[in-house]
């Protein structure tokens, strides 16, 4: 008898501790799944339609003389060979994105260079002040371009951080990357220009970003929006606007309308400074180096 109440003792106990733990674990997997998985009001998971996985990149850490890389771009969409600048020097590096040294090309003197696009076999490099570098791609093979032309006050005064190319229409945008000090509406301005086929440029229209749209489209309006570079998607024709001070990525119709917005993790994303499509449609995206990192290109596939 003594026997069976011990048994019968250890029997329960065993059994409470057992009942704990299964409670236990099944509110741990419910944490993870509420953390995983965003359901929608009729209990469905909510499916995100964004063709880019932006927490899952391919990463290539940058050489040391693009520390401070910045603008990026392919030459007819080609990945085997990125072509960068940096912020310091006016100089054109290009390299395979797996490649542990970079070569360049001395186009301009020491300068806050943002960003760099290809149109009708011309470089486009432009400044912060908005002054622009253009050269033929034939001086790639020097170690100094000499057949570069500077065109200035082609913009109004204003510090810029974008420049693109839409090589269907022939046409470069530059992007402003505050509001304009006298506008009420807070919103980024965007200059178009065609091109002709010795790289001239004639004015072809100004357009509006809104911040009042982001906002919305974000859900928040902690930080002020501030540009620093945009990619034309060559599939869909939207634009992919990046903005490095809030982490946030900004998708827009054609005109530069308001579509909807992606967050950047900041663990991934240290400084985003530059973004292009190779042609496949795959995404990249240049981060500048930080304290413990390299600078870097984060490669985001084309969702199948």
């Amino acid at each position: 008898m003594k026997y069976n109440r011990i048994f019968f003792t250890s029997s329960f106990l065993i059994g409470i501790a057992f009942l704990g733990i299964s409670c236990v674990n099944g509110n741990r997997n419910d944490k993870q799944s509420d953390s995983t998985t965003t359901t929608s009001s009729t209990g469905e998971a909510a499916k995100s339609d964004f063709p880019y996985d932006l927490a899952n990149p391919v990463k290539y850490n940058m050489p040391h003389n693009l520390f401070e890389i910045s603008g990026i771009v392919f030459h007819n969409g080609d990945p085997k060979e990125v072509f960068a600048i940096q912020d310091e020097d006016g100089d054109l590096f290009h390299l395979g994105l797996g490649d542990k040294e970079s070569k360049f090309t001395k186009f301009g003197g020491k300068g806050d260079y943002e960003d760099v696009t290809i149109i009708k076999n011309y470089f486009i490099v432009l400044k912060s002040n908005g002054e622009l570098h253009t050269f033929p791609i034939s001086e790639l093979s020097k170690p100094e371009a000499t057949n570069v032309t500077k065109t200035k006050d082609l913009v109004p005064k204003a510090e810029y951080e974008g420049l693109a190319a839409d090589e269907k229409n022939n046409m470069i945008y530059v992007l402003t990357k505050d509001s304009k000090p006298d506008s009420k509406a807070k919103a980024s301005s965007i200059y178009g220009f065609k091109v002709g086929n010795d790289a001239s440029l004639t004015a072809a229209g100004e357009f509006s970003l809104s911040h009042k749209a982001i906002e919305k489209a974000s859900g928040s309006s902690k930080s002020r929006f501030r540009p620093s570079a945009l990619a034309k998607n060559p599939k869909t024709n939207e634009w992919y606007i990046l903005s490095s001070v809030n982490k946030l990525l900004v998708i827009t119709d054609a005109d530069f309308k308001v579509k909807t917005t992606q967050p950047l993790d900041p663990s991934l994303f240290n400084q985003p400074e530059g973004i292009a499509f190779d042609r496949d449609n795959n995404l990249y995206i240049s981060n500048e180096g930080g304290t413990l990192a390299a600078g870097n290109i984060l490669l985001f596939k084309l969702k199948k």
